[in-house]
């Protein structure tokens, strides 16, 4: 039996760079930072201070004040971000809402929520603890507030695997409509975990880079310097479709989903496996089910976090991957701009493929200044380039070994 084709007909997000695609394609494109002082809480006792904030953030419409004050902050940056992305498919849900589904990955949902109620336990006694705690903290409460403010009522789930949460999603919505199970998916990731125990927790991880002093030269994927990634928050959505239902009612195509593939490192907590070992299989599975061979891909936005290890790792599975075409491949890491979004980045990321398609402009990897001789590849520095992309890649790679990869063909 045929596999359903599949394509992108809508997409939305809210991130450092912006409060939609517009703003964020603008600043992705100037090599612009979106990395500032944290100012949301005081970090003067943290070895890190800075992060990718959203900046100006409006809750949409469909909420209530009541509903805001009670609704935790990734979610909003969900909502917000498939609004957008349901507008810009012009997708009407209501005549087959059973048939669309919602898939938002998010790897720590509503910390902030745990932070305030732990507060109020400890203060005032479990009497005084509120009855939306946990709908207000839970992970999958994204795609369920999703699902309940657009009526979308197909399959309806949230996958958390760390920073490769919405690549997962992404993965699982491409195969659900390949298979038939719905015609659509609003699919995707949110996150806000820049608050005072999330990023204390990174801190003692070591993890986090600590240019306290130059916030918007923090992150420097792939750089000999660089010293550890910088948080971020927002959210991203795509709209997912099965090509022939697109075709249909005429809807904009901006790229089709060829390919996805997973691994599991079963190596470490947080380090990734030696050689990148866990990722070039990820890769080559994603390869294999779009039916490509390695030197069709063109352009890979990598995952490339400004961590010693991650950087020189996925230098290398690039290479055990792609072998010489990887010198020929144009890379960057928009990381150097937004931030790590962690469960939100990969769908994000998948946002910036299709806009670098559509464009035909490979957005660059800022901060990049000082050549580091185990990353030796085209990480396309600190200017986009114009370059036709017919295939693009995204890699996506979690602690506890979760490794995701995507791949996107132009439609045209």
């Amino acid at each position: 039996m045929a596999k359903n084709r599949v394509v992108i007909t809508g997409i939305g997000t809210v991130n450092p760079l912006g409060n939609n695609v517009e703003d964020f394609w603008k600043a992705l494109k100037a090599g612009k930072s979106g990395i500032d002082k944290i100012n949301t809480f005081d970090v003067s006792e943290y070895t890190t201070q800075i992060a990718g904030c959203v900046k100006d953030f409006v809750p949409a419409d469909c909420f209530d004040k009541k509903e805001v004050r009670r609704t935790a902050r990734f979610i909003l940056f969900g909502v917000n971000a498939a609004v957008e992305a349901v507008q810009d498919s012009g997708l009407d849900i209501a005549p087959e809402a059973e048939n669309i589904g919602v898939e938002i990955g998010s790897g720590i949902g509503g910390i902030e929520i745990l932070e305030a109620t732990a507060k109020t336990l400890s203060a005032k006694g479990p009497s005084k603890v509120s009855p939306f705690t946990v709908p207000m903290m839970i992970s999958d409460m994204a795609a369920g507030i999703v699902s309940i403010k657009t009526g979308a009522k197909g399959p309806n789930s949230c996958t958390v695997t760390a920073c490769a949460s919405s690549t997962n999603a992404m993965g699982n919505a491409f195969k659900t409509i390949q298979r038939g199970d719905a015609q659509a998916m609003i699919v995707g990731g949110a996150e806000a975990a820049v608050t005072p125990l999330g990023l204390a927790g990174f801190c003692a991880a070591r993890a986090l880079s600590k240019r306290n002093d130059d916030p918007q030269k923090a992150s420097r994927p792939f750089d000999a310097e660089r010293d550890g990634f910088v948080m971020g928050e927002g959210a991203a959505i795509l709209i997912f479709e099965e090509l022939e239902h697109a075709l249909k009612r005429k809807a904009k195509i901006y790229a089709e989903v060829v390919g996805f593939g997973a691994s599991g490192d079963a190596h470490h907590l947080t380090a990734p496996a030696p050689g990148g070992e866990g990722a070039s299989r990820a890769i080559a599975a994603a390869i294999g089910d779009a039916g490509i061979q390695p030197q069709d891909i063109d352009y890979i936005n990598a995952h490339g976090t400004s961590t010693e290890l991650n950087d020189k790792y996925e230098t290398m599975a690039i290479k055990t991957s792609f072998g010489p075409h990887a010198y020929k491949l144009s890379i960057s890491s928009t990381k150097s701009m937004t931030g790590h979004l962690l469960g939100a980045t990969g769908a994000l990321e998948g946002i910036a493929c299709v806009l670098a398609m559509q464009h035909s402009l490979i957005p660059p990897t800022i901060n990049y200044e000082h050549p580091d001789p185990e990353c030796d590849l085209d990480y396309t520095p600190n200017k986009a380039k114009t370059k036709k992309i017919n295939y693009a890649l995204s890699t996506s790679l979690g602690f506890g070994g979760h490794n995701a990869v995507i791949i996107f063909k132009n439609y045209s």
